[in-house]
């Protein structure tokens, strides 16, 4: 009885090491070419896409129903750029994920123009959440109340 159970754990450390490697192989596969467009390689970008998901998940709201009083002037903008960069490199990080898993389906040549694109498309987010969030009247906060709010009439 004492062999049988020892067998069984051995073999469970076993297949837990050869799916672990496995999932590994994935990440660091000869096939998958590191580069500065790839976001999504990696254990640190994937623990930088799970951590930017929870700072937006969190303050977020935090700083949507804290009174306008408290966050006016300094404190709206430079939340406005913390979302600007988090969303950003969130969708960037996240469109990597895409482009890696589906775009090899249709073409493994699309893959690079398909990471240059996600690039271009997190800049221009970034460039366009940053604007609103230093010009704008309410920066990134006011944006998000104005989509509720009744068009004022002249």
């Amino acid at each position: 009885m004492l062999r049988t159970s020892t067998t069984s754990t051995v073999c469970r450390k076993a297949v837990t090491i050869a799916r672990r490697n496995l999932s590994n192989a994935s990440t660091t596969s000869s096939t998958r070419q590191s580069s500065a467009l790839a976001g999504d390689t990696g254990r640190k970008a994937t623990h930088l896409h799970h951590a930017m998901t929870s700072f937006l998940a969190i303050a977020a709201p935090i700083v949507m129903f804290t009174p306008d009083s408290y966050t006016d002037g300094m404190i709206n903008k430079g939340f406005g750029m913390l979302v600007a960069t988090t969303v950003s490199a969130h969708s960037w990080i996240g469109m990597n994920y895409v482009a890696t898993d589906y775009v090899p389906k249709v073409s493994k040549a699309l893959v690079g123009p398909a990471r240059v694109f996600n690039a271009a498309l997190g800049l221009v987010t970034f460039v366009g959440l940053s604007k609103i969030a230093l010009n704008d009247k309410g920066g990134v906060k006011g944006a998000i109340k104005g989509l509720w709010r009744p068009q004022q009439k002249e």
